[in-house]
């Protein structure tokens, strides 16, 4: 079978599922959208989905669904595209939609390939690093705001026709390479996006701003040299994201690697300086973050492996108080006495 004879189900028409729908359909592949907000799927039925940004325009027409019994095929790859706090549940719902060869392919944040895999199997669990990013405006219009690459693999680094025929459907999207070392590179996300997003969520401010406060940076290196004991203690190999490789990070004491340090963490938030946490954005909605995929996988390996994560720990609580409406999202928080430490 060829990539343009599979049957393909995005799952999830938010900023990345819409976009990768919006290409791969472009690109003339047999395709459907399972979206469980009505909103959407009535805008795609009515109007299509419309891409815009670094990609250029594309306007398409994809089937779309908002419920799983609608769809009535069986699907060859499944794309998840929703947030990881839909898991376990959505992946069994979509197990009537499986032949025994389907692969399911998770775009989502942190390490759901264990979860998927837990319910469906290793063979069938596909892992993937998105590496661009994207803003839905509204239902149907959906900006790439940055360009970018996917990372793709099997669980157990083998390379085969399926992982092959993956690659050249999200290559519509945007560069995709096959990695034997995809929980590495997933890890090294999950990571970057325990620094900041969870701290964004915590203070409000716009990475710049928040990369400007010394304690807050030595907080960001906390996080990091604690994520790495754990990945140590698991032996996995992180693989260097967006360049930044943390095993050289760490490197290094006293004054000097210090410096360094601090010096590379200004440059990140000036380069993005503009940018919204995620989670943020999500607590303003009203709606739950994904920090157990974050800070809070940390912490549950390092209980598990005893291995000592403080600091995941606290940041994991004090996200969970934010969302229960028990503490204010704002800057004070950084005052609270756990965080003497990191002055």
């Amino acid at each position: 079978m060829t990539d343009k004879d599979m049957k393909i189900l995005v799952v999830g028409a938010g900023a990345i599922g819409g976009i990768t729908a919006g290409f791969i359909s472009k690109a003339g592949h047999d395709l459907r959208i399972l979206e469980k907000n009505q909103t959407i799927v009535d805008r795609i039925r009515s109007a299509g989905l419309h891409v815009f940004g670094r990609r250029g325009d594309v306007r398409v027409s994809p089937a779309a669904f908002s419920e799983p019994a609608q769809v009535s095929d069986k699907m060859d790859a499944i794309l998840l595209a929703t947030k990881a706090t839909s898991l376990p549940g959505i992946v069994n719902d979509l197990k009537p939609l499986m032949k025994p060869e389907t692969v399911v392919v998770s775009l989502q944040n942190g390490l759901c390939e264990e979860i998927i895999a837990g319910i469906i199997g290793k063979d069938a669990t596909i892992g993937c690093v998105v590496g661009w990013g994207a803003t839905m405006h509204e239902p149907g219009e959906l900006e790439m705001t940055s360009t970018g690459d996917f990372i793709i693999g099997r669980l157990d680094g083998r390379t085969d026709g399926t992982l092959v025929s993956i690659k050249e459907i999200l290559q519509s999207v945007a560069p995709t390479r096959i990695s034997d070392n995809v929980m590495g590179h997933l890890y090294a996300k999950l990571v970057i996006n325990s620094c900041i997003t969870t701290l964004g969520a915590v203070c409000g401010l716009y990475l710049g701003e928040m990369l400007r406060i010394r304690k807050v940076r030595n907080i960001f290196i906390g996080i990091i040299r604690e994520a790495m004991d754990v990945a140590r203690a698991l032996g996995l190999k992180v693989e260097p994201v967006a360049k930044l490789d943390y095993d050289s990070f760490l490197r290094g004491r006293g004054f000097p690697g210090a410096l360094k340090r601090h010096v590379l963490i200004r440059i990140i938030g000036f380069k993005f300086r503009r940018l919204k946490s995620s989670s943020l954005q999500s607590l303003e909605r009203g709606e739950r973050t994904e920090i157990d995929f974050f800070n809070g996988y940390i912490a549950a390996k390092g209980r598990e492996l005893r291995v000592a994560t403080p600091l995941n720990e606290f940041l994991t609580w004090m996200i969970k108080d934010i969302e229960a409406g028990r503490r204010e999202i704002s800057r004070v928080n950084f005052d609270d006495p756990f965080f003497e430490a990191y002055r």
